[in-house]
């Protein structure tokens, strides 16, 4: 029978980090190969020494796309180095070539540390910053979710002051559009999106501010008379259980970090990933970062990453069928 499970390629992030470990665990876990062939970016000797270190399965040569680069003698749990930090952003950009060659279905990345990046002259925020370079995507966007609930930000990492100022109708219109066609991408004939107010109940009628009645609501508008199914300004303190609880919205738009990321890591802290909307690859992510205090002691969960790699083939798969 034809293999039709698509290929991951899942980088290692980094190495000092829970990644190795996190993906040695999702190697084993029998859930992995019914969704996908993954193909790990990353140095096999690590792999194979915290194998057999934490005596877990080690991973078969061809599950494997990297050379034993790394002095493992020389590495330490917790403490990045100039070499891991340099290796760790070049399994990125492997990953993504092969994604824009289509060698790979979509990548999923173990997570990295941008202190340590700085040690490879890394001059990205993060992970996502410069994929979009390397894929040469300028309007791009963050997607947290999991199961019950995909939230997508107009703001993201922002001091709560600057917010406002930041939603204009052009980035909450933006942030619409793009999440319709990356929602239809993954093979949602018509994305139902929810898009949350910025202040209490939306608003109310202006009592509580108004950019739902000057930016968020005309952005929706807009955003509907091109046929996107968007609903909202929406109560920020109800549009989330209508979307997890109730099933009346794939997705919902916020204007804020915290105002998406509470929600939702109160229904998927173990198993919430993160996906890059925008791009013309499909990547996720773990939803959480590398953990040094815990790495290489065998204790780190790789329910995240295993949720990254499923939701990665879903799109894979709604992505063939639109």
């Amino acid at each position: 029978m034809k293999n039709t499970r698509p290929v991951i390629a899942v980088t290692m992030g980094d190495p000092t980090g829970v990644g190795p470990e996190i993906i040695l665990k999702a190697l084993a876990d029998r859930r992995l190969r019914r969704v996908a062939v993954p193909l790990v970016i990353g140095d096999a000797g690590l792999l194979r020494f915290l194998a057999k270190r934490l005596g877990l399965k080690a991973p078969l040569d061809r599950e494997l796309k990297g050379s034993s680069s790394l002095d493992v003698g020389r590495l330490k749990p917790g403490a990045p180095a100039g070499e891991s930090s340099r290796a760790m952003i070049g399994y990125v950009e492997e990953a993504v070539r092969m994604a824009v060659e289509g060698t790979a279905d979509a990548i999923v990345t173990a997570p990295i540390s941008k202190e340590a990046a700085k040690m490879a002259g890394f001059k990205f925020p993060g992970h996502t910053e410069f994929i979009a370079s390397l894929t040469k995507t300028k309007d791009f966007r963050m997607m947290l979710g999991g199961k019950d609930l995909k939230v997508i930000l107009v703001t993201i990492h922002e001091p709560l002051r600057k917010v406002p100022g930041l939603v204009t109708l052009d980035n909450v219109f933006k942030t619409i559009k793009i999440t319709d066609a990356a929602f239809r991408g993954f093979g949602f004939k018509r994305p139902r999106i929810a898009v949350a107010g910025l202040n209490p109940h939306a608003g109310e009628s202006g009592m509580f501010g108004d950019e739902e009645e000057r930016i968020i609501g005309p952005a929706v508008r807009k955003a509907r008379r091109l046929g996107i199914n968007a609903v909202g300004p929406l109560p920020p303190d109800t549009v989330f259980y209508r979307a997890a609880r109730k099933k009346e919205f794939d997705c919902v738009v916020c204007m804020y970090h915290d105002q998406g990321l509470g929600p939702l890591k109160l229904i998927h802290f173990e198993d919430g990933i993160n996906a890059t909307l925008g791009l013309p690859i499909i990547r996720t992510s773990v939803d959480h970062g590398t953990a040094y205090d815990i790495a290489w002691k065998g204790i780190a969960s790789h329910e995240s990453l295993m949720s990254a790699i499923v939701m990665a083939a879903e799109m894979v798969r709604g992505s063939k069928r639109a």
